[in-house]
């Protein structure tokens, strides 16, 4: 009867945060059993000068689509970039905004990518590291938001989210 009790017994604050310890610790743990060398054929490269023709470049934008700096003008200068559309597929290029709010702002047009790119098996999507440049965040901010593109095998992400993931 005493173990009833203490099966039904509400968790103490110390025992909800050993819970997500253990949690952090499992995830940690399961991220290590994959190594970058699985990885390795989808990094992007750090400078891309041209695009094969399934290539999609995959760049941080603000949602007004103003193209004026960074991936971004090199998206519109080079494959197509539309002057106006901030969010999605232009030309040989896929806009993400990253410059209207935190990460939890950006997230949902991440999401909305991955799906896309999950749509379009036939074409290979080379991610910027977005918003690591104009719009300030870091590789260890922004990486998370492509934990779903783990293995979706059309989608390549620079070498530093890779480190991040995986």
């Amino acid at each position: 009867m005493e173990k009833d009790v203490m099966y039904c017994m509400c968790q103490s604050d110390m025992d909800i945060k050993e819970s997500k310890l253990f949690r952090a610790r499992r995830n940690s743990e399961e991220k290590n059993y994959r190594s970058m060398d699985e990885f390795s054929y989808r990094v992007t490269p750090h400078n891309i000068c041209s695009l094969k023709d399934n290539e999609i470049f995959v760049f941080g934008s603000n949602l007004e689509g103003r193209h004026g700096g960074g991936a971004a003008r090199t998206a519109a200068d080079k494959f197509g970039a539309i002057w106006g559309q901030g969010v999605g597929l232009q030309g040989q290029s896929y806009a993400i905004p990253t410059m209207h709010g935190g990460v939890e702002a950006i997230k949902p047009y991440v999401d909305e990518f991955i799906a896309f790119a999950k749509q379009h098996a036939e074409l290979t999507f080379l991610v910027t590291r977005i918003g690591c440049g104009i719009a300030g965040f870091t590789d260890k901010e922004m990486a998370p938001l492509f934990i779903d593109a783990v293995d979706v095998a059309n989608i390549h992400l620079p070498d530093s989210f890779w480190k991040e993931l995986i």
